[in-house]
């Protein structure tokens, strides 16, 4: 009975308590990032809207260029040796950029490099992190799993958006990488200490693999050939191409349109930030009581209204209009985050995690980068409140996919694991006769 009380799997479980560590730290580092990098390009830099928008796009390119073959050799690999090499790297990369000001080699270039290079390993990271939570919980310890790892994340990101701008504000924002550096430090050094180790990934067709691309195909049909995973996927594609559009621009549009200072501008992305701790706590709850196809539009539809207050945002109390709609935004991601998250780990054999969710991100991030790029170049055309009001418009209208979907028509998502579209998998991993597609 001690196991489900509050907090019980923090106090009993050391490997996941290492886990949530680790998470955390690199969390804050990458909030960090997220305020630290437009900010250096902004007043070290004196960079314009579109280059800051083409910044946060790097950031996430890498998950259209590397992602599905990443998800192939995840399902190929031992998941703990791909996280800690990539946060190794994303160490060496962040603590670069304070090194190369001091040699009076910093650039745009160099930036653009940095954040590219940092987004590839950020999707070995998360493709791998993804796939080996289910290996490390029992099935029965996984929603409260994903509730404390999203929570903790969201304290994180608040924290780490704080830090950088007031570092920024007080040291210069080229100073708030080292802070990035060293979460990632204490990330790699968390993981290192777990002691867990994972079995050889297997499968039904772990002795008869495809080539690279046959799994790849594979991993693209078990989400379009899922009404569930497809209309999930299509939704968060949409969604993250109006969150990323008017995310590219928010510091600029804060510290140019609105006219605040940098410490101010992160100690209000961070309290917005904070909805995203509170969407932790009620994804559980939401879900016991609407259940989780109804907390899903709950939360994806019914909070992604409140967006349409932040392009309304002026100085002084106008402050107010952003954080209200950041924070609402930001409760209905996190909370649509963990109930997805547990769908994907029960809906999904064990041995197809890193493909499912290789492919849902190629889809939902890929529309990231598009959505930065947009973003910057509504703001130069248009101007930068213009542009933050078609971004955010996106968001609401995105959930308008969940609406006239099966989910307004069940109370909750499929419990049950994939069985057509896993042996399609291995029909097509095994190069046998392709079957037919079969109704979800």
């Amino acid at each position: 009975m001690n196991r489900y009380v509050r907090g019980g799997l923090l106090r009993r479980h050391r490997d996941f308590r290492l886990l949530w560590c680790g998470e955390t730290a690199g969390k804050f580092g990458a909030s960090v990032t997220g305020v630290a990098v437009p900010l250096v390009a902004v007043s070290t830099l004196h960079a314009g809207t579109l280059e800051v928008g083409l910044l946060s796009a790097c950031a996430w390119l890498p998950w259209l260029v590397v992602g599905l073959p990443v998800g192939v050799w995840v399902d190929r690999s031992r998941r703990r040796p791909i996280m800690l090499a990539a946060a190794a790297v994303s160490v060496l990369l962040f603590a670069s950029v304070p090194l190369l000001d001091r040699l009076g080699r910093l650039s745009m270039g160099s930036l653009f490099a940095v954040t590219l290079l940092t987004g590839v390993a950020a999707v070995f990271f998360q493709t791998a992190y993804s796939a080996y939570l289910p290996g490390l919980l029992d099935p029965e310890d996984q929603p409260e799993g994903n509730s404390k790892l999203q929570g903790s994340a969201s304290a994180a990101q608040i924290a780490g958006r704080s830090a950088a701008g007031l570092t920024a504000q007080l040291a210069g924002a080229v100073s708030a990488m080292f802070a990035n550096a060293g979460m990632f430090l204490v990330s790699l050094l968390c993981l290192a200490a777990i002691r867990h180790r994972e079995p050889r990934p297997g499968g039904p067709a772990e002795h008869r693999r495809g080539t690279m691309a046959s799994e790849i195909l594979a991993g693209l049909r078990l989400v379009a050939d899922d009404r569930w995973l497809r209309t999930l996927t299509l939704f968060g594609a949409v969604s993250n191409l109006g969150l990323m559009g008017y995310q590219s621009i928010l510091v600029v549009f804060l510290v140019r349109e609105v006219g605040l200072p940098p410490g101010t501008v992160g100690i209000l992305i961070a309290v917005a930030g904070a909805g995203g701790v509170a969407g932790a706590f009620i994804a559980r709850r939401a879900a016991g009581r609407f259940g989780t196809a109804g907390a899903t539009l709950l939360c994806e539809l019914g909070l992604a209204v409140p967006a349409l207050l932040i392009p309304l945002t002026t100085s002084g109390a106008g402050t107010l209009l952003y954080v209200t709609g950041g924070f609402c935004v930001s409760a209905g991601v996190v909370a649509g985050n963990v109930i997805k998250a547990g769908f994907h780990q029960s809906y999904c054999p064990p041995h197809l995690l890193g493909r499912l969710t290789a492919s849902t991100a190629f889809l939902n991030y890929g529309t990231v980068p598009l959505g930065a790029l947009l973003g910057g170049i509504l703001g130069s055309v248009l101007g930068l409140r213009p542009a933050m009001w078609i971004t955010t418009a996106a968001v609401p209208l995105a959930g308008l996919i969940l609406f006239f979907s099966p989910l307004r028509r069940t109370r909750d998502l499929p419990k049950t694991p994939l069985g057509w579209s896993g042996a399609l998998v291995a029909r097509q991993e095994g190069s046998e006769t392709r079957s037919d597609r079969s109704p979800a």
